[in-house]
């Protein structure tokens, strides 16, 4: 593994878990210094955190597209299947287990779009989101409502509408950022006042 894509997975590691908070001075010498590495290899991760965004929403809506065109009835069992979990995980208040089940179905939508190798990348591109559904995750309701934008969705692909499914995606996507203006006041050290715009996009 290049010192680059080390230096990459560990901050975003941090950022993810919350051990990097929004606003935190990051100096490219002292993490060259953690990681026994010249500064170079430390520039270009802090770009691509901070670009990834740009890319997440237009792959989402791109495969939820296409997979809205290929979708065949297995498919559909599939997706189904994965909401049955995610009803299980809300059942028992696991916030871990519908994180997971959330990324299962995100993942089998770029499957059936005909296009897996689209999910690596939209993984890279979603590391402030993962931060966001962190937070939001165990507000009261939060589960219920993704679990419904996800039926929105497929409801969506099931009936071979790709133009109501890529407004699904969409909708499902921006009902974090009201969340957020909940989760900020209940948790205030994770924001910093002059971050008050959506993510890029």
């Amino acid at each position: 593994m290049s010192a680059s894509r080390r230096v990459y997975l560990c901050l975003r590691r941090r950022i993810v878990e919350m051990d990097m908070l929004p606003g935190t001075r990051v100096v490219e010498r002292d993490i060259a210094e953690e990681f026994g590495t010249s500064r170079t290899p430390v520039h270009e991760p802090l770009d691509a955190l901070e670009e990834a965004n740009l890319v997440r929403h237009a792959l989402e809506t791109a495969i939820i597209e296409k997979a809205a065109q290929r979708v065949q009835p297995a498919d559909t069992a599939r997706l189904h299947d994965i909401l049955a979990e995610q009803e299980a995980a809300i059942a028992s208040n696991d916030f871990g287990k519908f994180h997971r089940t959330d990324e299962r179905f995100h993942a089998l939508l770029a499957e059936l779009s005909g296009y897996p190798g689209v999910w690596p990348i939209i993984q890279q591109a979603k590391t402030q989101m993962d931060r966001y559904r962190q937070l939001t995750l165990p507000l009261e309701g939060r589960m219920l409502g993704v679990l419904e934008e996800h039926r929105a969705v497929v409801e969506a692909i099931e009936a071979r509408d790709p133009e109501k499914a890529v407004a699904a995606m969409r909708e499902h996507l921006d009902h974090v950022m009201p969340v957020l203006e909940i989760t900020r006041k209940l948790r205030p050290e994770f924001f910093i006042s002059h971050l008050d715009s959506r993510p890029a996009r």
